[in-house]
């Protein structure tokens, strides 16, 4: 028999808040996250602007300076977002069979700091001055095995990697598990700390990403005529996915019920979506087919909403297929205009806009929407404009496609006992 899984913690690190409640208000109230890039001289790149984590210091979430030595900054983000979100549980490791306890978090890209200091070292000093700990703080497992050694979780332990679904993804393994009764929780989401010069470099060389270098409040611009391309975000998201009865026993607080989840792939192109969004409406309906739902019984959709053309334009007609005249009435808006895009980790953070959006009965906007292009106009849908609006949301899916056609789609809905 299949077991019911809730959301019962939430943890977030993101350019436009540290802590769930500094980024839900946040989010409300369109902050713009958004600036010129401080981590490393920008000056010749074509792309000069990024979504920043700002005021983070490692020891405010029990990493002492030695351990934070040997992790990569995306690593620190995994384990800071997940004491937030145990923390936010009220969860007692004490008190659990942590042998039941599982951690599945993913990266997009992984530890690209750590790499860039790498090469840079060996090139100018030879091999011997390479830092021996470049591998364990490098390699894109560690965000998950980090967090499972410093908070002692031995159940599953694995790592996501689907580029821009890998949060999605790994919420929805998570879930899974949850599901068929292997686990009794799961610390799950994504993480990336890659605003560093190779990965700059390398998306602005695909011309992917908004050059509106001396604009960067109004970069990220999803669904908007004006879009120029997606703007890097950094950060991490996790959320304590846990077997209702067992939430039930310790008394936790239920954010919502994950009611579905699906996935598939373009099998098409490798950075480019499949045409019309055929793929991601079926991955779409996946995850509303798993929840026994209908799809007129959804009420808002956190979009993956780049700022790029094909993305947002595909995504949009991906949503009129599935939904019909229906469409015209769910509620739709872009987390990563204000992010920007935290590549593996935004379907986590987005999948907590979610959880929060079914909690406070409110729907963040999609900022700097001021006019769609013409291809998007016919399909009048609702992008939820510039400001927050109230909705009663008693079911919310959240949609991540990734590089290499992965697509990945949760669906969240109110809690009832």
């Amino acid at each position: 028999m299949e077991k019911r899984v809730v959301i019962t913690g939430l943890g977030v690190i993101s350019p436009i808040g540290l802590g769930k409640e500094n980024y839900w208000n946040a989010l409300l109230n369109g902050t713009n996250g958004i600036g010129p890039i401080t981590h490393f001289d920008a000056t010749e790149y074509s792309a000069r602007i990024a979504g920043e984590v700002k005021d983070f210091n490692p020891a405010d979430y029990g990493i002492d300076r030695k351990e934070a030595r040997h992790m990569d900054p995306s690593t620190q983000y995994s384990v800071a977002a997940s004491k937030l979100a145990l923390d936010d549980s009220h969860m007692n490791l004490d008190d659990e069979d942590r042998d039941r306890i599982g951690t599945v978090i993913g990266t997009g890209i992984g530890g690209m700091e750590t790499l860039h200091n790498l090469y840079k070292n060996l090139f100018a000093k030879g091999p011997s001055r390479v830092n021996p700990f470049v591998v364990p703080k490098m390699i894109a497992n560690m965000a998950s095995g980090q967090v499972s050694i410093f908070f002692g979780l031995q159940g599953h332990c694995a790592s996501v990697v689907t580029a821009c679904a890998t949060g999605t993804n790994s919420i929805g393994a998570a879930y899974r598990m949850v599901q068929r009764g292997e686990l009794d929780a799961v610390f799950a989401g994504g993480t990336e700390a890659a605003v560093s010069p190779g990965a700059v470099a390398g998306f602005a060389a695909m011309k992917a990403l908004s050059t509106r270098n001396d604009d960067p409040e109004h970069a990220s611009r999803p669904f908007d005529k004006d879009r120029d391309g997606f703007v890097m975000g950094e950060g991490a998201g996790i959320v304590i996915v846990e077997e209702l009865e067992h939430a039930k026993k310790r008394g936790a607080h239920i954010y919502c019920e994950i009611g579905g989840y699906g996935s598939n792939a373009d099998a098409y192109h490798i950075t480019a979506p499949a045409p019309e969004g055929i793929q991601q409406s079926k991955c779409m309906k996946l995850a509303i087919d798993d929840a026994g739902m209908k799809p007129e019984q959804v009420d808002y959709i956190n979009a993956h909403g780049t700022s790029t053309h094909l993305n947002d334009l595909n995504e949009s007609k991906a949503v009129a297929r599935v939904f019909g005249e229906h469409a015209k009435k769910v509620l739709i808006s872009s987390t990563k205009s204000m992010t920007g895009h935290l590549l593996g980790a935004a379907g986590a953070v987005e999948a907590i806009a979610c959880a929060m959006t079914i909690e406070t009965g409110n729907v963040h906007p999609t900022i700097n929407f001021v006019e769609p292009d013409d291809e998007l106009k016919d399909l009048d849908l609702n992008y939820v404009p510039n400001k927050a609006v109230k909705a009663d949301v008693n079911v919310a899916i959240s949609n991540s496609f990734g590089f290499g056609g992965h697509n990945a789609t949760l669906l969240f809905k109110k809690y009832v006992g």
